[in-house]
């Protein structure tokens, strides 16, 4: 098993979430699973590691060490599901890392769709140009010269125009794809920092990292103490899940102000960790001791925020290509339409 595909985030989600139904209806985890195999008659990957989790548990072992050896769920997962068992937890755990993979899925889909449009737009001006090179602009030069005997200078220097202003488009749109391909492979591969740094350099794109960077630590953070970890030591386990180092130093700060003392929520607003309508949250909930309960709803407010920038990014991206395409066979067009012109007022 340890050779498994892991699990994607929707199928981590619907696991944890059921498991945790049947434990808070007073079934015990082995027969919980149990019940899990039970509608996985099909067979696959999921059925199999589960009947694998059903007899591990059988034999007397933990649910997280069952979930480890199956390989099918994410470290992180597993050192959740461990530390809600340690201290009796393990239904919070288990809710709170079916919403979090939840949100992690919409926000992967989301991510996904600002990858996959750009990608389609390019390939599709790249088509268009081709289509404009080979066949319409020489079609449109042959009848020029076939009506007139020859192109004029002047009639020459505007089809030299729309094939220039087409080859340049061409030549960048190439460019494009290329640079988008190495980035892919860089990030597929064990460059994705490089790839982090490239893209912090765009406010935007780093307006998203950080949106990203926060909401994942925020989620993290909720699960951990959910799982009856200490504040301080929840936040340094909590930190490697920003998975960006400029917010990882902005954390570890804090981290440094918890150890004189201070709370994660006035320490996090000294730092500016959050914007202060989401910093405020934490105040009164630290206070009130539902430090857990605030966390939570961070998460989802996060959650929103980065959908809705990567939403604007994609509403941003969709004219502006679509424009870039329309300008340059606009161009193209208008240039080889003005010898037309021209031959239809000297015969006129």
């Amino acid at each position: 098993m340890a050779s498994v595909k892991q699990m994607n985030y929707l199928g981590i989600s619907a696991f944890c979430e059921s498991l945790a139904m049947m434990i808070n209806a007073g079934i015990k985890v082995n027969e919980a699973v149990y019940l899990l195999e039970s509608k996985n008659e099909t067979g696959g990957q999921l059925a199999e590691a589960i009947q694998s989790m059903g007899k591990a548990l059988d034999e007397g072992s933990a649910l997280a060490p069952a979930m480890k050896q199956t390989g099918l769920f994410p470290e992180y997962a597993v050192r959740m599901i461990e530390a809600g068992e340690k201290t009796g937890k393990l239904e919070e755990v288990l809710f709170s890392l079916s919403a979090y993979y939840r949100d992690q899925h919409s926000i992967k889909e989301k991510l996904r769709t600002v990858i996959v449009y750009p990608a389609v737009m390019l390939v599709m001006i790249i088509i268009v140009l081709i289509v404009m090179l080979r066949m319409v602009l020489p079609s449109f030069r042959d009848v020029y010269n076939a009506v007139t005997g020859n192109l004029s200078a002047s009639s020459y220097r505007y089809i030299g125009l729309a094939f220039g202003v087409c080859r340049v488009a061409l030549v960048i749109t190439i460019l494009l794809v290329v640079a988008g391909v190495v980035l892919y492979v860089m990030w597929s591969g064990q460059n994705r920092k490089k790839v982090v740094k490239l893209l912090s350099m765009n406010g935007t794109c780093r307006g998203i990292l950080e949106a990203l960077s926060m909401y994942r630590f925020t989620s993290a953070f909720e699960v951990f103490l959910s799982s009856g970890e200490m504040q301080d030591e929840a936040l340094l386990e909590s930190i490697p899940m920003a998975e960006y180092e400029p917010t990882e130093a902005k954390l570890k700060a804090c981290a440094k102000r918890m150890e004189e003392g201070i709370g994660f929520a006035q320490a996090a607003n000294d730092l500016n960790l959050y914007e202060p309508i989401y910093g405020r949250m934490l105040i009164p909930g630290e206070r009130s001791g539902h430090m857990e309960n605030a966390l939570k709803r961070l998460s989802q407010l996060l959650a929103e925020d980065c959908g809705n920038r990567i939403d604007r990014l994609t509403a941003f991206l969709e004219p502006l290509l679509s424009g870039v395409l329309m300008i340059t066979i606009g161009v193209a067009l208008l240039s080889v339409m003005l010898p037309l012109i021209g031959i239809m007022n000297s015969i006129g």
